[in-house]
């Protein structure tokens, strides 16, 4: 497990905190809102916290205190204190930038669907119909020879299609000092980087979920050629092969990752490529399967 916040308990030991579980949490500010992520797990009767914020990954709180019903601490990646208050199994509160809400996370448990449809193409190789950026400004992905090209970093691009479970194939051609990721629902990011060696872990390295889930298996690394996935979205079980070798097996996202377009985890969300980091990524071959039940 990743490391976790230990909190001062100022409740009885061995009661169950009304915090506990997995929070999925919006905060608005006066430039929009934005997705946060919250577990709060005992440790040997020991409340351990970590988070998820707007960016970056999952990490463990600092000086978090705990009262009854209610909760602060500090991020540790940006200044300010967080305080929240939990009544009825709800959360309202203050982020250092803005008032937060948040609700249970929700189980997301039902079951594998005992067919899949036929594979239907998310891109057509010739535009970009049926895609959509966030910043038209900032905008420098093309539709190019077949692919789905991000010349420079910019805007991110995501479906116009929503999906809940699903089986997507996508093939990636990521240069060497590249860094992007394949976004399922909106929500968990799938990393695709070849950054410099020694800078990522394996929490947070090629075919990762980035920062919850690292690859079992080790695969080869070519910067600049073609390689694919192939993901199956269960729920919030997820399995992903990468050139055809299994690297993640049926295991168990906890919750949104940094970038996330929103936490509203039980709603189904788009395929989302980001493209904010660096450019020269390419894709191709986008293909989704969708549960018959």
């Amino acid at each position: 497990m990743l490391g976790v916040g230990i909190a001062t308990q100022l409740f009885s030991a061995g009661a169950l905190s009304p915090f506990a579980g997995r929070w999925d949490i919006t905060i608005m500010t006066s430039k929009g809102q934005y997705p946060a992520w919250l577990e709060f797990a005992g440790e040997g009767g020991t409340p351990a916290i970590r988070m998820v914020g707007r960016t970056g990954s999952v990490h463990p709180v600092l000086d978090a205190k705990v009262e009854g019903t209610r909760l602060t601490f500090q991020d540790g990646s940006a200044p300010g204190v967080w305080q929240i208050v939990v009544k009825d199994r709800r959360l309202r509160g203050q982020a250092p930038d803005g008032p937060l809400t948040g609700v249970p996370a929700p189980a997301l448990k039902v079951g594998a669907p005992h067919a899949w449809s036929s594979p239907g193409r998310l891109f057509n190789g010739s535009d970009l119909t049926g895609w959509t950026t966030d910043n038209s400004a900032a905008n420098h992905w093309r539709a190019e020879n077949g692919e789905l090209q991000n010349t420079e970093a910019g805007a991110n691009i995501r479906t116009t299609r929503l999906f809940g479970d699903f089986k997507l194939h996508i093939e990636y051609n990521c240069p060497r000092g590249g860094n992007s990721g394949v976004y399922l629902r909106g929500r968990y990011e799938v990393q695709v980087e070849y950054e410099p060696a020694g800078k990522n872990d394996s929490y947070h390295s090629m075919g990762s979920i980035y920062g919850f889930i690292p690859p079992a298996a080790a695969v080869h690394a070519r910067p600049g050629q073609w390689e694919s996935y192939d993901v199956t979205l269960d729920g919030r079980n997820v399995s992903v092969v990468r050139d055809g070798i299994s690297i993640i097996d049926h295991a168990e996202i906890p919750g949104i990752t940094g970038g996330a377009l929103d936490s509203h985890e039980a709603d189904p969300g788009p395929i989302y490529l980001q493209g904010d980091h660096t450019g020269g990524l390419k894709y191709r071959n986008i293909t989704i399967s969708v549960p018959e039940r």
